[in-house]
């Protein structure tokens, strides 16, 4: 029982072929996590919400107007990777292109809960193709359930999405972190990623030159795919000590949200975040930072809020820092 929508985009058929196949326009309307091996067999990974990954393998590539590929979820016995089989068909249109979607290989119920998904994602490649970027996915705010892995995918989302807006100029700002500026938060976030995902099996190949948020995303993704693939049972090793994995797992909420409101604040923008993810976050750090390993990972003595605060001020209070910086 096929899904076939039409969607009309603002944009030629190359840049809309761009939208809808490559990582860093993925992110800015379906994907929080892309992997993309765009020719004919190659395998793609889309992490679309956190705790849901599409996976499958390139059939039919045809730049700017055609792209096949097999489409199931990881862990889904019922539609694993590559069990059903998505077409899209670029065409020129009036005021830009028009974009069909067609997913076939799916049973009634399948169907039903993937038009769900597809309207969803379709009204916001519209928006992306109008604006450049749909914001944030209410869909991927807040995980259910919660874990350390679903957790750090929602605030990888988060934080691709304040350094998504950082510019050249941005760079050389000061952060709340007092030895960083925002090139060096970035770089010590890099750091953070190669380690925790190190710890998990992969592997890693860095380009500095890169936009930041690019640079942060391409780390990202094969960080959170290892720790998928290894799971949180036993204990992993960090540097020259052995840690619990959910410990290891958890680190990356903590980094990705809390340096997420660090450039926030270096850059004038918003943090976008949910009060669950910044509870499960925060539950996270109280339970992670203990006081004497609170000077080692540089942050401060924690600082006096209401406990009424929302929770990302209680976070970035615990964390050392001012929630709201100086003028």
């Amino acid at each position: 029982m096929p899904f076939d929508k039409t969607v009309v985009v603002p944009l030629d058929p190359d840049a809309t072929f761009d939208l809808v196949t490559r990582p860093d326009r993925l992110r800015r309307w379906q994907t929080v996590a892309a992997r993309v091996d765009l020719q004919a067999g190659g395998e793609y990974r889309w992490t679309v919400v956190p705790g849901h990954s599409a996976a499958g393998t390139f059939r039919e590539v045809v730049p700017g107007q055609r792209v096949v590929f097999g489409w199931g979820w990881e862990g889904d016995d019922e539609l694993p990777p590559g069990a059903s089989t998505v077409t899209v068909t670029l065409t020129p249109t009036a005021g830009g292109t028009e974009v069909r979607l067609v997913h076939d290989g799916l049973n009634a119920e399948q169907a039903t809960r993937h038009a769900e998904g597809w309207n969803h994602y379709l009204d916001r490649l519209v928006v992306a193709a109008q604006t450049s970027d749909a914001g944030p996915d209410d869909w991927a705010a807040a995980p259910d359930p919660l874990d350390e892995l679903s957790s750090a995918e929602a605030t990888l989302a988060v934080v691709q999405r304040v350094l998504r807006g950082v510019t050249a100029e941005d760079m050389s700002r000061q952060t709340p972190c007092t030895e960083f500026t925002v090139a060096q938060l970035a770089d010590h976030l890099v750091g953070s990623i190669t380690a925790l995902g190190g710890a998990a099996g992969a592997t890693f190949d860095d380009d500095p030159g890169k936009p930041v948020e690019a640079r942060i995303a391409d780390l990202a993704q094969p960080a959170l795919e290892a720790w998928r693939n290894r799971g949180l049972d036993g204990t992993v090793t960090l540097g020259t000590n052995n840690a619990p994995a959910t410990v290891a797992a958890g680190i990356l909420s903590i980094e990705f949200l809390i340096h997420a409101w660090d450039f926030a604040a270096a850059t004038d923008r918003d943090v976008a975040v949910s009060e669950p993810l910044a509870e499960y976050v925060l539950a996270l750090a109280h339970k992670i930072i203990s006081p004497e390993g609170r000077k080692a990972v540089g942050f401060d003595d924690p600082v006096p809020v209401e406990h009424t605060s929302d929770a990302v001020t209680r976070l970035i209070a615990y964390t050392g820092r001012h929630p709201v910086p100086a003028a």
